[in-house]
């Protein structure tokens, strides 16, 4: 059974821009705030008395109930409409965002975190499937375009649209100001879906593969769980049960959809994606480049407040070059892969690399920590980080049989989601682990735990360049 591709009115050659417009307003949300809370953590941690480990699961949080529930969303909204799935999907993250913006204690921040990140699930697969049905095949190729660069743009952007908010202290919000900003926009979200995004949904609804979904969610949290709280608590036993917890639990998840699969259900991850050898490398390739993102700029964020004794605004500002950088160079990338295919991203991973390395070995070798010591790497970072982070989602689907793609960009979207939430817990525990002011004074403690962290990311993205070289060529 198919979708009806067209809806009334829509021309084969017309892109309907307004409702792709408003469901991209989702996408953006949704990803900002993977990034946006990042800048805020130091405000964070000395307002509520936020631990380390409590730091890093206000942001994990976030990203591994999005990851586990995003492709349930999709279910959801192949039974129940994808229009309404959307809007309910923004309003649960909007009034989350609420619950954000007023939590009294860690815990209830965590708390809040994780619903916001249930309202991510339930927006972003939407936006997926509803360009494939508004657009016409030959316009999809530019508006996939277009979400490259908003994807980019969010990603890239938190760290100094935080700064920007939290420096002007709105009513005096302080660090709630990076959770109240949603409010407005995710009302005009729900407002303008309701008025211009038109109702879809697959003729033949798929049915929810729970035991999937609670074994992949087992196994995540029995897997980050140690990885965020082992450090703190001295790696006590249990750390080592957990994780051999996790990969027995995850051989159950692989039981589970093989069964699922057999049976002619419908699995949470169609296994048999993983005979693509784009799939299988690509998937590996989006766990490990947004492992780097999220996790390196909270220890960014923290070298510059707790370590330079910067405000919010000023390390967002000494971020502002970097994301223009990476602004343009997203441009750039837009127009070189049509051309020249995986080759644009060979240069970009080679160049993010370079970009880490560089940035540890100035803050091994170099003067002492300073804004203008770390901004001049940050900006070569951000050149590898465009012409590779923009592009990578749909360089990755290109490569993919057109019958799987659907599924495909599910799984990599979680997967997304998955690395970030791994990156926060494995770059956080290198950073903290090494971040001792009390002992060598905060600069040159920043200093160091930035260059260790800045190592641990160099390794992660070689890691990420060869697979991008293992990656089937073709543009």
């Amino acid at each position: 059974m198919t979708d009806v591709r067209q809806p009334v009115g829509t021309s084969a050659a017309v892109v309907p821009w307004t409702a792709v417009s408003v469901v991209m307003i989702g996408m953006f949300m949704a990803i900002l705030d993977s990034y946006i809370v990042v800048v805020a953590g130091p405000a964070i941690r000395a307002d509520l008395g936020a631990s380390e480990g409590q730091l890093q699961w206000i942001l994990a949080g976030y990203q591994l109930s999005y990851a586990v529930l995003m492709i349930t969303g999709g279910r959801f909204a192949d039974m129940y409409g994808r229009k309404r799935i959307f809007i309910l999907g923004a309003a649960v993250f909007t009034l989350s965002s609420i619950m954000c913006a007023v939590a009294q204690s860690p815990g209830t921040l965590i708390a809040a975190r994780v619903v916001q990140g249930l309202g991510a699930a339930l927006m972003v697969p939407q936006v997926f499937a509803m360009i494939a049905v508004l657009v016409p095949e030959r316009g999809r190729h530019r508006v996939f375009g277009v979400l490259g660069v908003v994807i980019g743009l969010a990603t890239i952007g938190g760290q100094l649209i935080g700064g920007l908010l939290i420096g002007a202290d709105l009513f005096g919000s302080q660090w709630r100001g990076v959770f109240w900003v949603n409010v407005p926009i995710g009302v005009a979200t729900i407002v303008l879906a309701a008025r211009y995004v038109p109702e879809s949904r697959a003729a033949g609804a798929r049915k929810l593969d729970v035991p999937g979904v609670l074994a992949l969610s087992a196994a995540l949290v029995l897997l980050t769980f140690p990885l965020i709280q082992g450090r703190e608590a001295g790696w006590p036993w249990w750390t080592l049960v957990c994780f051999a917890a996790s990969a027995a639990v995850f051989g159950l998840f692989v039981a589970i959809e093989r069964g699922v699969d057999r049976a002619g259900g419908d699995p949470l991850v169609k296994l048999a994606l993983f005979a693509q050898r784009s799939f299988t490398v690509g998937i590996v390739l989006v766990l490990v480049v947004y492992a780097l993102l999220t996790s390196y700029y909270l220890a960014l964020s923290i070298s510059m407040q707790d370590g330079l004794g910067l405000s919010a605004l000023g390390a967002g500002l000494v971020y502002a070059p970097a994301a223009t950088t990476f602004f343009v160079f997203s441009m750039i990338a837009s127009r070189l892969v049509p051309k020249y295919g995986r080759r644009v991203l060979e240069v970009g991973s080679i160049v993010v690399a370079t970009g880490y390395l560089t940035t540890a070995v100035v803050l091994l070798y170099g003067p002492e920590l300073s804004a203008a010591l770390v901004i001049p790497t940050l900006m070569l970072q951000s050149v590898g980080g465009g012409l590779l982070i923009t592009p990578l989602l749909n360089t990755v689907l290109s490569g993919i049989s057109p019958d799987s793609v659907g599924t495909a960009s599910g799984a990599l979207s979680t997967a997304q989601q998955v690395g970030a939430a791994l990156g926060v817990a494995v770059i956080g525990a290198v950073f903290f682990a090494a971040f001792h002011p009390s002992a060598h004074g905060s600069v040159a403690a920043a200093g160091h735990a930035f260059a260790m962290s800045s190592i641990a990311t160099f390794l992660l993205a070689t890691v990420a360049s060869v697979l991008v070289f293992a990656l089937p060529s073709g543009r």
